[in-house]
């Protein structure tokens, strides 16, 4: 038998926390484990600009053939623009170019399988902790993968103690950042903690890879980029990774870009060459339908205004529900234990909660979140903060 020798592995943790809240027969039950935005009628919406523009492309899109091998080229370049700003010199001396990818994640496969053939021996530096995924992308292409402090045993972030590990990384090492919104902390660098940081990518002769998965979740579309464009203007070189999952709600078109920003025009074609060659083994080509749709509603005047109002209300929805959640736990004594989940940015909070906490919540109180404590705020029902923190309350 050929199969008869392989061994079942564990499924993705979140995945099966998804399978479990699905067999909780609970009505009052809470979803806080899947990274996805809910409105207040608890769903994850399509846009009103998502839906002009998927109907604008029904009239008039003429053929499903394949597109390049970097994809759309109206997504490029106004995928760029929206993450390093419209007026980006890299922009204008043609330094900087998107290669369209399935996803974020998949964006994420392409750098390292770009760093991986391209810049061998270099390992990469992930913040510890990090999105879980982050580690067996890289390990899988056969990256070393080692780890920065980020947040200390007090549930803050550690900016000292992350600048601190980041001198000893060897030169020419990869450097992965979040460029907000972090995911699973919510904690994020500080304007001057991006200076510090930038500081010590030049002594070391770092590259920086800025996963960019949350744009506008923040502080907002152009507040959020502000790490990424610091960077941009400062260094020769530099790769950034954009997801339109969140902010355009594409989660399953699976829409992304890997973004390479090199010290010229030349050289930048060599290194998107290098990307087709590699993306060709991996996907051949990327999907069509949320790129066009990104395209569509980015070059619109009237749905970029749309969109961008639709993120803003998104993003300040999130921020309220932070608010909310920590005004009622106050009743119960806990205001100040989790005074940080209103300083967090994005949809993730680390609570603070033990593994143990977290399983006794689920198995007494029907409320679903990762173990490690991570919970997707974006999730909790606005009408439910004081029930979600008396049962907060009881394992604490």
């Amino acid at each position: 038998m050929h199969f008869s020798a392989i061994a079942r592995i564990p499924g993705d943790s979140i995945l099966s926390l998804m399978d479990a809240y699905a067999r909780d027969p609970n009505p009052r039950k809470f979803d806080l484990g899947v990274g996805v935005y809910k409105d207040a009628q608890g769903l994850t919406p399509v846009l009103s600009a998502v839906k002009q523009a998927e109907r604008f492309l029904l009239d008039h899109q003429k053929s499903k053939t394949y597109v390049s091998g970097h994809g759309d080229v109206a997504f490029g370049r106004l995928v760029s623009e929206l993450v390093l700003g419209k007026d980006s010199p890299l922009l204008a001396r043609e330094r900087a170019g998107a290669t369209q990818t399935p996803g974020g994640t998949g964006a994420l496969r392409l750098a390292g399988e770009f760093i991986a053939h391209c810049l061998p021996g270099r390992g990469i530096w992930l913040s510890d902790p990090t999105w879980p995924i982050h580690e067996s992308i890289f390990a899988e292409v056969g990256l070393k993968v080692s780890h920065y402090p980020y947040v200390g045993s007090d549930n803050r972030l550690d900016v000292e103690a992350m600048l601190l590990a980041m001198e000893d990384i060897p030169h020419g090492d990869v450097l992965l950042l979040h460029a907000c919104c972090h995911n699973p902390t919510g904690f994020d660098l500080r304007q001057q903690d991006w200076q510090r940081v930038l500081d010590v990518v030049k002594r070391r002769e770092l590259l920086p890879l800025i996963d960019f998965a949350y744009q506008g979740f923040g502080d907002g579309l152009d507040e959020d980029a502000w790490g990424v464009r610091l960077f941009a203007r400062e260094l020769p070189e530099l790769l950034i990774t954009s997801s339109c999952s969140k902010n355009f709600g594409l989660y399953r078109e699976r829409t992304g870009a890997l973004i390479a920003c090199t010290h010229d025009a030349e050289k930048l074609l060599d290194v998107r060459s290098q990307l087709a060659g590699l993306a060709r083994n991996l996907w051949s080509t990327p999907p069509d339908h949320g790129a066009a749709v990104v395209a569509t509603i980015l070059g619109d005047p009237q749905l970029k205004s749309l969109w961008a109002d639709e993120v803003e209300h998104m993003r300040s929805r999130i921020a309220q529900l932070r608010a909310g959640l920590v005004e009622a736990l106050a009743p119960h004594g806990l205001a100040k234990r989790f005074a940080h989940i209103g300083e967090q940015r994005g949809m993730f909070s680390y609570t603070g909660l033990s593994p143990e906490q977290v399983d006794r919540l689920r198995d007494e109180q029907s409320v679903y979140m990762v173990r490690s404590g991570r919970a997707n705020v974006a999730g909790i029902d606005a009408s439910r903060l004081d029930e979600l923190a008396a049962a907060i309350a009881k394992v604490c």
